[in-house]
């Protein structure tokens, strides 16, 4: 969303908070008029009835009787009429909010994939002009080749997130499940992230033989996200752990890192679509605020659920729990 509908969603606010007050004071007012109105003619009518008269007793009753209900059915309906406009304003400002929130992390999505998709070009980019313009020896050309293999792979693993983020949004994936030993597919993951990041120490400790109904593009997908995040949000001379774990007819997959942590109050939030923690012009963390969305949806996928909880002393663990099959 640009600035002009920000300030433009930002008018329509105000302006309907304003006619919500002029709608309340109307509402007031109108309460005002009505009960002096039944007063006045409670009056009138008391006055025209003769003190003489027999049946006083049983007709100023009468009148003060019906002058008590319309005061209570002004009440009521005015009570009812606040009600609603109270929930109807109780909604718009949610609603705002949300769009407001939603709006903000759009626009640090924007830069952030714009970051995240120039940056892996530029340095293949500059490693294939490198390759093309001078003789290397083969160790530094396969240096290079790797190094732009990397970043192939990093590029097109946005845009899967990004395809499939578009897709469980819209309501237009479809998986086709089949019975995966989820150890082995860890074990590559695992392995795979310790060659990436051969100055890392990535641990694993995986139970043999679990296996699980799922898909394996998702599942692979799922493990790509947690370990990412554990190795971007914690010190280089720190481990990251992944622990495989079977209790219960459930499997305890934990992605455990040694970095600062997460607050309680953000715990939920980092599970939203764009969330990211911080603000993006100052952030120096890679990542889109795609990653753990997908993770949970991931995880919806299967009939299973993730959480995250502190590492003692400092760290997170982000556990999925899957029901073996």
């Amino acid at each position: 969303m640009s600035f002009f509908s920000k300030h433009k969603l930002a008018i329509i606010t105000t302006g309907y908070f304003v006619l919500l007050l002029y709608i309340l004071s109307a509402l007031l007012w109108w309460f005002i008029a009505l009960n002096k109105q039944n007063n006045v003619m409670a009056n009138l009518r008391l006055s025209e009835i003769k003190k003489d008269n027999p049946a006083y007793p049983v007709l100023h009753d009468k009148i003060i009787n019906e002058q008590k209900r319309k005061v209570a059915q002004y009440i009521g309906e005015g009570s009812i009429f606040l009600v609603l406009i109270l929930v109807g304003a109780v909604f718009v400002y949610h609603a705002t909010r949300k769009q407001l929130r939603l709006s903000h992390q759009q626009n640090n999505f924007m830069m952030a994939v714009t970051h995240e998709l120039k940056t892996p070009i530029a340095v293949a980019r500059l490693n294939l002009e490198t390759l093309q313009k001078r003789k290397l020896d083969e160790e530094k050309q396969n240096k290079l080749i790797n190094n732009t293999l990397y970043e192939a792979d990093r590029l097109n693993s946005l845009c899967n997130n990004i395809l499939l983020a578009a897709q469980l949004d819209g309501g237009i994936y479809h998986s086709s499940k089949q019975k995966i030993k989820l150890t082995d597919l860890i074990d590559k993951s695992v392995h795979e992230f310790q060659i990436h990041y051969p100055q890392r120490k990535i641990n694993a400790l995986i139970d043999d033989d679990i296996y699980i109904l799922g898909e394996e593009v998702l599942l692979q997908m799922l493990m790509n996200n947690l370990i990412e995040n554990a190795v971007k949000y914690s010190p280089r001379d720190k481990a990251v752990t992944i622990e495989l774990k079977e209790k219960d007819a459930m499997a305890y997959l934990s992605v455990i890192d040694e970095g600062a942590g997460i607050a309680d109050t953000e715990k939920k939030k980092i599970f939203y679509k764009f969330y990211r923690i911080g603000d993006e012009s100052t952030r120096t963390t890679k990542g889109t605020g795609l990653g753990l969305y997908l993770s949970k949806k991931i995880m919806q996928k299967h009939r299973g659920k993730i959480i995250v909880s502190d590492n003692m002393p400092t760290g997170s663990i982000f556990t999925a729990i899957f029901k073996i099959s």
